[in-house]
């Protein structure tokens, strides 16, 4: 029955409905509909975290005697030490990269590269690509270093043109190198001299042809309103997470490709001049190793000319595939589609005319 009220400000009268002739028992509340729309999203956020890690384990326990059969295989222990190895060479590197990348952030203020670099592109190249002898990192290290200076306002070809030499010509690089090569100091002289030509070459070609929506600015989160140390920590986080994980997809392919090169292609490359220079060019991307440790595996490479170990010793430093991962992931995809084959082609070109010269 409907409610009846009283007029005015009296007392609210109701009048309940009779009780019907059953056992039910009559609740005020009404009813909720039935729907059958399936678990909601607190049940499916709990079915995606902890109960999927559940039967992920037990699924890796179950399926222990394969999974371990499978790592045991040639192919997969190759595999895991090119994998581990590169990481581990380059991990410290990126780390000292990344902390050098947020001090510019932070502390480096934009006039100051103003002042230290010259006024004119075509100048501030060969002088970028020069200050590439005070990094003592790999190129892991040189990416985020030149994604900061972008981003502090230095010129792109600059910038470009220090990310390629600082992996090459720092001392640790060029002190390894003439470890590696007792016998031959002459190569320490290449070394230096062909890769310092690529990086600036490539700065004043990138000057000339390059275009702005070619190369994507380093993204960075605002840090405006928080105290210095609290932006580079930030930064370093930032930047950790962002480069470490090109890194690895670098490492994984890099690791794939060596399992699955055959051995007897460097021999037979080896006899040729032409063939052999561009085979150990080839490796060097896709062994992806720093560039502090690939001294010694040029060494090692003894059917190998000296100019063909040059240019594995020039390209690796400039263009590998965690390198070209993590300038796709710094600069974008589209600045390192173009970026990366010219720096392969100049990289072979002038190291093999290097060593015709010097060695």
């Amino acid at each position: 029955m409907p409610v009846r009220t009283t007029g005015g400000t009296g007392p609210v009268a109701t009048t309940k409905p009779a009780p019907r002739d059953t056992d039910e028992t009559v609740s005020d509340e009404p009813t909720p509909p039935v729907t059958d729309k399936g678990p909601g999203p607190d049940d499916a956020r709990h079915l995606n975290s902890p109960l999927l890690l559940t039967l992920l384990l037990l699924t890796a326990v179950m399926l222990q005697d394969p999974i371990r059969g499978a790592l045991s295989a040639p192919v997969m222990q190759s595999w895991m030490t090119v994998f581990v190895a590169v990481m581990v060479q380059a991990l410290p590197f990126l780390v000292l990269g990344v902390l050098l990348s947020a001090a510019i952030a932070v502390f480096v203020p934009p006039s100051f590269f103003a002042r230290a670099l010259p006024k004119r592109p075509a100048l501030a190249v060969p002088v970028a690509g020069a200050a590439g002898v005070v990094l003592p990192g790999c190129e892991c290290a040189s990416v985020p270093v030149a994604g900061a200076l972008v981003r502090r306002g230095v010129t792109p070809a600059a910038a470009l043109a220090f990310l390629l030499s600082a992996p090459a010509i720092n001392p640790i690089v060029l002190t390894a190198t003439a470890v590696a090569f007792p016998g031959n100091p002459e190569m320490v002289l290449a070394r230096f001299v062909a890769s310092l030509l690529v990086a600036c070459v490539m700065g004043w070609l990138w000057h000339r042809l390059g275009r702005t929506d070619w190369l994507r600015p380093p993204d960075r989160p605002s840090y405006e309103g928080r105290g210095r140390g609290a932006a580079f920590w930030g930064s370093v986080r930032h930047d950790v997470m962002h480069a470490g994980g090109f890194l690895v997809v670098g490492a994984m392919a890099a690791a794939t490709l060596k399992a699955v090169v055959p051995e007897e292609w460097l021999r037979v490359a080896a006899g040729h001049p032409v063939l052999s220079v561009l085979a150990l060019a080839v490796l060097a991307v896709l062994l992806s190793i720093c560039s502090e440790a690939d001294a010694f595996v040029a060494a090692s490479l003894t059917q190998f000319s000296l100019t063909a170990r040059l240019t594995f010793l020039v390209v690796g430093p400039m263009i590998d595939l965690k390198l070209f991962a993590m300038q796709a992931g710094t600069f974008g995809r589209a600045f390192a589609l173009r970026f990366a084959p010219a720096t392969f082609a100049l990289a072979v070109v002038v190291s093999a005319l290097t060593g015709t010269v010097l060695l």
